[in-house]
Order: C-alpha cells, then structure tokens, then sequence
C-alpha cells in the first residue's frame, strides 16, 4: 500500500503523534516543581530563546544545550521581594550572593528608591556614597533601572517607587505635613512612576523622614498607584511595641486606598513582643477575610540589620544626616537623647532598647576607614573600649563615620519565625545587597541574609526541619510573590512563560554565611537560567548578564492605552 503524503500527515495527526523537536535549551529528567503548590513529578523544559517552549514528559526532543537534571528540582526562578542589591549591582552585575541561590528578579524599593531624583538629590546620593562609587546617570526610576540593563546584570529587576523619595523631592527632611500643591506633586510623580513601570509604593516609616509622613499622606500616594493597580508595600512603624497599631494602619491605607497592602520583614522584635505572633495573625486574616489583599514577606534570620539610626529618636534626625550629627555635638541635645534612647517608649522604635543588650548589636559597616577595626564587634564592646555608655558610644560613632554605621540587631524568636514560615500568604526577602566575597564587598561586613536567606530556607527549614513541604517553599519564592506584585509571565514554569529557572539539588542545598564569617556563597544550587541564558552552570557563575527590567501593571494598562500589545 502506498500512502500519499496528505495520508502521511493525516496518520500522524489522528495517532497524536509528534514529530521531533530540537530546543535552544533542554532541561532532562528532574524533578519538576512548576511553582504552583501542586506534587512535582519527573519530566522536561524545553526553551527557545527567552521563553519556555514546552514542559512535561518530552520524549525524543533535543536541545542545543542539554542539561541533565536527574536527582535535582527544575524550578521556576525565585524572586527576591525585598532586595538592596540597588548599589551592588552597579559594582557588579554578576549578582552572585543572590544567584548561587536561584534568585532570578530583584525587586528594591523599601521606602528609599533610587529615583526619581531631583538635583539635590543627586548631589546628596554622590556625596554620601559609600566603599561603592559610581556616576548617577539617571533621573527617574526607570531610567535608574534601565541603567542597570545598559551595565549589564545578570538578574532581573524591578521597583516600587520609595514614599521616603517622594517626600524628600518636595518636602526635603522637614518634619511637617506637605502643603495641598505638594501633595498633588507628590501624587502625579508616584503616577509617572507607575506608568514606567514601579510595582507600586514602598514605604519604611520608622526612619526619619519617612517617620513625619501621617496616614493620610501615605493614603493619598497609594490612591495614586492603586490607579494602575499597584501594591502598597511597608516597613511599618512599628514591629515591637506598637506592632499591631502599626498592622491596623497598613490594613486601614488598604482599605481607604483600594489597594493590595504587603508587610515587609514581618517580626515580633523585642522579646517584650513575641507573644504577639497570634494576635499579629488574626488581624491579617480578618483583614483578608473581609476581602483585603494583605500578605507579608520575611527573612530566615532571628537578626535584623539596619543602622545606629534606627536606635535614635526621630527628632534629632530631623534635616539629614549633617544636623543629625551636628546636634549631636550638642551636650544638651546628647542628654536627652541619652535619656530617650534608655526609655521604654511607643512614641518611636528603640530597636537598642528592643534588643535589651548591646551585645545584642553587632557593628558591621563603617564608610570611615579609620573606623572599620571595629567591624565584627559589639556595641558593648566598643563602649567598653572608649570607657563609655553604648549609648554616648553609639553617637560618637555616628559623628564620626560620617554615617549611620550599620548594625545587625538581634531581636526575634526561632519559634515565631518559624510559624512565620508556615503562613500560607508569606514570600521572602533578603534585605540585603547582592556581593561577593571579593573586591570591595570585602571592605565591610554584611548579614548572612546576603548569602544564605534563600538556601537557610530550603536546606534547613524545609530539608531539615520540615516545616513546609518543598513544593509549598517552591509556591512562595515564584508564583506567590509574582501574583501578589501582578507580574506578567514569570513566577511558574509554564508554556510561554519567561525561562527564568533554578535547578538545584534539593538534599545538598546549604547556607553557609555567618555572623562571624558572612562572606561566604550557598552551595547545592546547580544551574540558573535567566531570560532563557545560562548563568549558574554547575555551581559557577557562567559571566552572562542577561537581566532585564520587569515592570509592573500600570505600565502594561499604559502601553494597552497606546494601542500596543
């Protein structure tokens, strides 16, 4: 019997068979995990340029380059809600803190954003740069991001648009309201942003200025982004004494401004407040069961980091670091700030007295050369150098550095981080910059969140510990988080999505920075791939910067308006 070619075609289309296909990227045999929540199984990834072609059980397919995945998750690339890698990737694109861990999107913007900036501004972020120089040049956020791109990183990124920012281009450091021309101001530069691309508004309101802003102020800007259906994202005042007044006051900003409202670095800090973690989740659930979109991301560390600032009252804070410092010069100012800082108070966030000790606070960056042997050490162990009170020890450091001096405080529970983990709306952040153990990384300490959040996660909380299953663990680094910011084609591994993936091998992956020795990669993630580019091949970084910028939602509606697609 002879067949035509029509009847050739016609037998394979009726048996639903398929004719071998040839991929730019083959990923074989691993355990896939797509991102979903659901049970893994084993099956394939195929990749043409920057999107994954198929996925499943792909038998008789080859690739131009064909990993062999036997023994490791396929995962979709994770994302990294809370980054500050907004310097380090200048210095260096390779990111590699962040992607020997799978992190394939940085997103920044926690109250400070790197624009839009005004030429004050500009001139302020020159002079205050740290052991990181570089030229500013860019204006507005986007541009910022884009410059990033021309650089060349290796992963993705994205922003929301910084309350702080936008308060310091209108208002400057003052403590006071903004006149009703400022607020329009203020409100059409969030809307700009958010046609660029912003993911919506980042706050952090126990720093100074961000702390002077009201409720009403911050509803205002969120009404703004909610336009464009932003997220309003926060460091809330409080995360001690007054942490539930602080919960009531995002889910009060959500409610008033029709937006989706995310806590940053959820914690009880300050052992006085660990009790509070049930109280804490009933608020949020409520708030949700009353049809609010809250949700909240954290760190795998009972530590937070931050700075001297944070363990000095707003007021004499007020203008910027310059009067900042110069009234601390003052012996009548210094007294009563020494009575402040050594008072129980709700009027601000003592994160000193929170940490009960200054053992409790670990000293880890200094832009002060002379200054940078105390790196590593305590608080305590400097005042008990200098012959001083940590208090009086914790200004003089401030003058003289030139600075806020960063400090890691240590403050929360393991048992609430713990049920932490075990929020079914919880995604993850670093809070960290992205380094390497080299160059100028070297010149300061970090918190071992930089290297190790993301491996701690999986190694021992999930492997080890088993708080969550590992497909849940997979669901809140990439599609939960990607659906909270309403990103487009990422967070899953799925047809057509972006081949962001983190292949690792889920019995080796490990955390190994410490306090004591941060500097020092995770281990067991095998390959990365990023916008369909390999950039972690076998546990070394492969050089490829192929990072793009992710926008958000307003900037979609926006090119929808103007006819594209």
């Amino acid at each position: 019997m002879k067949l035509t070619i029509k009847g050739i075609l016609l037998f394979v289309i009726l048996s639903g068979c398929k004719a071998p296909e040839s991929f730019d990227v083959l990923i074989k045999n691993g355990q896939i995990i797509d991102g979903s929540g659901n049970p893994s199984y084993i099956g394939d990834v195929g990749i043409n340029a920057d999107t994954i072609a198929a996925i499943g059980v792909l038998k008789n397919m080859t690739g131009k380059l064909e990993i062999d995945a036997t023994g490791l998750v396929v995962a979709p690339g994770f994302i990294n809600m809370l980054s500050w890698a907004t310097e380090s990737l200048i210095e260096d694109g390779k990111s590699q803190s962040d992607i020997r861990q799978g992190i394939t999107l940085e997103v920044f913007g926690e109250g400070w954003s790197m624009g839009p900036l005004n030429e004050a501004l500009k001139q302020e972020r020159s002079t205050s740069q740290g052991n990181i120089k570089y030229d500013i040049d860019w204006t507005t956020l986007d541009e910022y991001l884009e410059s990033l791109v021309k650089r060349g990183i290796s992963p993705n990124v994205a922003s929301f648009i910084g309350a702080t920012t936008v308060r310091i281009n209108h208002i400057g450091y003052e403590d006071r309201e903004p006149t009703n021309e400022e607020m329009e101001s203020m409100k059409a530069m969030v809307k700009q942003a958010m046609e660029e691309g912003a993911l919506g508004v980042g706050s952090s309101l126990i720093y100074a200025p961000a702390f002077y802003s009201s409720t009403e102020e911050l509803i205002e800007l969120c009404k703004a982004a909610s336009e464009y259906d932003g997220m309003y994202i926060s460091h809330m005042r409080s995360e001690g004494n007054r942490l539930l007044q602080s919960i009531d006051e995002l889910i009060q900003i959500a409610d008033k401004a029709n937006i989706r409202a995310e806590i940053y670095h959820l914690k009880m800090a300050g052992k006085d407040n660990w009790y509070k973690f049930d109280d804490v989740v009933k608020k949020i659930d409520s708030a949700r069961s009353d049809g609010l979109d809250i949700t909240a991301d954290m760190y795998t560390y009972t530590a937070g980091s931050t700075g001297l600032n944070a363990s000095m009252p707003p007021w004499v804070q007020e203008g910027g670091y310059d009067k900042w410092a110069e009234r601390l010069k003052d012996p009548k100012i210094r007294r009563r700030v020494y009575k402040e800082m050594t008072t129980d108070t709700d009027e601000w966030e003592n994160l000193m007295y929170a940490a009960g000790t200054a053992d409790n606070l670990l000293l880890v960056s200094f832009k002060n050369d002379s200054l940078r042997h105390y790196t590593g050490k305590t608080l305590a162990e400097v005042a008990k150098i200098h012959g001083k009170s940590p208090e009086e020890t914790a200004m003089d450091l401030v003058i003289a550095d030139g600075s806020r001096v960063g400090t890691t405080y240590f403050l929360m529970s393991e048992e609430n981080l713990k049920k932490q983990i075990a929020l079914p709306y919880m995604s993850f952040g670093s809070d960290a910059g992205s380094l390497a153990p080299e160059g100028v990384f070297l010149e300061s300490n970090t918190h071992p969140r930089a290297y190790g959040n993301f491996s701690r996660l999986l190694g021992k909380y999930v492997r080890d510990e088993k708080i969550i299953s590992l497909e849940e663990a997979i669901r809140k680094l990439t599609s939960l988080p990607a659906s909270n910011l309403k990103i487009k084609n990422r967070g899953s591994l799925a047809e057509g999505y972006f081949a962001d993936i983190a292949i690792f091998n889920p019995e080796t992956i490990k955390d190994h920075s410490t306090f004591a020795e941060p500097h020092q990669f995770s281990t067991g993630m095998e390959h990365v791939i990023i916008n369909g580019e390999q950039v972690l091949k076998y546990g070394e970084h492969t050089g490829a910067l192929p990072g793009k910028v992710v926008r958000g939602p307003g900037w979609i509606k926006k090119a929808h308006n103007n006819g594209y697609k």
